[in-house]
């Protein structure tokens, strides 16, 4: 499933990395759209913005831009000249190549930030304030000092059309120019601020997106699915088939953008395996014999957005949705994946090798290894392969195709990923510290469902061939449950105390540990 780790927010896509670029098209018709729709705005501010600087940005170019940006925050002309000066500098923005965008972003960093001598004399006017009417006011001279001008800068982009998917943009380029780079990151912040202000839940709009959808937000599923890719129209048209459903969440100032979007499976029984649930060959079902709704893909759109989570939301509003149109689904789960296994696992092998197997184990999985018609008998060198047998076995090309040696890996593998999933913590000093949250679950895709409120329901062993599953986590799913009487009682275990809520057979798998 897709969120971005933190989701990723919501959901990590398959994860985390949110998503993929842009295709070049439509970013190009988006990027001319937006300049279409500034031109007009932006042209009583001509006379004072001047020549257009070049695409680098050097500084006597930065210098000018400066100027006009420092004529922008002092609201010269009023709000309609500032709206115009702010559209003008979107669409120079825009107009910049990665240089010329960089030095326009250090320059708003650091020429833009709080004024240190202003917040130094309204911290001493607020302590040798007497009484409550005057420490009343300085506490809100204070506020105002302590909002850095590039904060009002980026809040006047609110009123131009498009401007607040500029914004999401613009931090999706902000946070990879922001590492290692604490001007750049202390900007960054301050958007991701504004943005989270913007973007609360009680702003957003769920629909349901089906075929006869606007074929420019169908074209975007199709960009923005970042777990199992849409490999076309028809792909397409069968996951919004009458057993399938798509929910996205949308903002009033982004109405053609979704935000996040999940997929759903209308369905008899559970779902092990994404293959078998995604073939197109399988006939379709009546919806209203389905009794299980397996969310099978949860996909943040927008980079820009990351870290700002509202991937849990979605999930429990289409669950009520769901509930009141099909009355006979009483299993709500997921088919997810698990991003983070073979990365834990290949660091584990590294460091403890064999000895992640029982004696038995490993020399049955040699055994299955020595007869594979692609077994490597020597390395480069000549010498005899000493990698760690688990090792070994998942390099052979195909592996999950030979009968004797997946029949080997399976019990190991499983117990392995069962212990990943219910006892690996992500690295957190202060989880040790009294009064903090526990670490939380390494696996990011795990983290985001246990927090929601989930149960970890059952493991299934490749549930997922695709060259990207086999990569991940040797091929296994899991279904993580959502049972409404439930959710709360999880989440707050999870959340408060770092409890992982589990079926006996999870449980059982993770006994034998790593």
């Amino acid at each position: 499933m897709s969120e971005t780790p933190e989701i990723n927010t919501a959901e990590p896509a398959s994860t985390p990395t949110p998503n993929a670029a842009q295709p070049p098209g439509l970013l190009d018709r988006t990027l001319d759209t937006l300049r279409a729709r500034w031109r007009e705005i932006a042209a009583s501010a001509r006379g004072v913005v001047g020549a257009a600087p070049r695409a680098s940005l050097p500084k006597e170019d930065a210098d000018r831009l400066k100027e006009q940006i420092e004529a922008c925050l002092e609201g010269r002309g009023g709000e309609v000249s500032a709206r115009a000066r702010a559209a003008q500098l979107g669409r120079t923005y825009l107009a910049l190549d990665g240089q010329g965008r960089r030095n326009f972003l250090m320059m708003l960093a650091r020429d833009f930030d709080v004024d240190r001598a202003a917040v130094d004399q309204a911290m001493a006017t607020f302590h040798m304030a007497g009484d409550p009417v005057s420490r009343g006011h300085a506490e809100r001279a204070l506020r105002r000092a302590l909002e850095p001008p590039r904060l009002r800068l980026l809040t006047q982009f609110n009123a131009l059309p498009e401007g607040v998917k500029f914004l999401v943009d613009l931090r999706a380029e902000l946070m990879e120019m922001a590492r290692g780079e604490p001007l750049l990151q202390a900007l960054e912040d301050d958007l991701k601020s504004l943005l989270r202000n913007w973007f609360d839940v009680g702003f957003l709009e769920m629909h349901r997106i089906t075929w006869d959808s606007p074929a420019s937000l169908l074209e975007k599923l199709i960009k923005y699915e970042a777990v199992h890719e849409i490999s076309g129209w028809q792909d397409l048209k069968d996951r919004l088939d009458s057993d399938r459903r798509c929910f996205a969440f949308f903002h009033p100032r982004m109405p053609n953008e979704p935000l996040i979007f999940v997929e759903v499976a209308l369905v008899q029984g559970m779902s092990d395996n994404v293959q078998a649930l995604l073939d197109p060959s399988a006939p379709v079902c009546d919806p209203k014999s389905a009794d299980s709704a397996i969310f099978y893909s949860i996909s943040n759109a927008q980079v820009g957005l990351a870290g700002i989570s509202f991937g849990n939301f979605l999930i429990k509003r289409v669950v009520d949705g769901l509930t009141g149109e099909f009355p006979n689904i009483k299993c709500f789960a997921t088919l997810s994946p698990i991003p983070g296994f073979r990365r834990w696992l290949d660091r584990e092998l590294a460091e403890r090798g064999d000895s992640l197997l029982s004696p038995s184990e490993a020399e049955r999985i040699a055994e299955a290894v020595a007869a594979h018609p692609d077994a490597r008998e020597s390395d480069t060198d000549g010498e005899p392969d000493d990698r760690p047998v688990l090792t070994s076995a998942l390099a052979l090309p195909a592996w999950h195709t030979q009968e004797e040696l997946q029949k080997q890996l399976r019990g190991p593998l499983m117990r392995l990923c069962a212990h990943y999933l219910t006892s690996v913590r992500a690295s957190d000093r202060r989880s040790e510290r009294p009064g903090t949250a526990p670490a939380r679950a390494l696996d990011p895709v795990a983290h985001f469902h246990l927090s929601n409120g989930a149960r970890m329901e059952r493991l299934n062993w490749l549930g997922d061939r695709s060259a990207k599953g086999l990569r991940q986590s040797c091929g296994m799913m899991i279904n993580y449950r959502y049972k409404l009487g439930e959710i709360d009682a999880n989440h707050e275990a999870y959340t408060g105390e770092g409890k992982v809520s589990a079926s006996s057979t999870i449980r059982s798998l993770a006994k034998g540990g790593a």
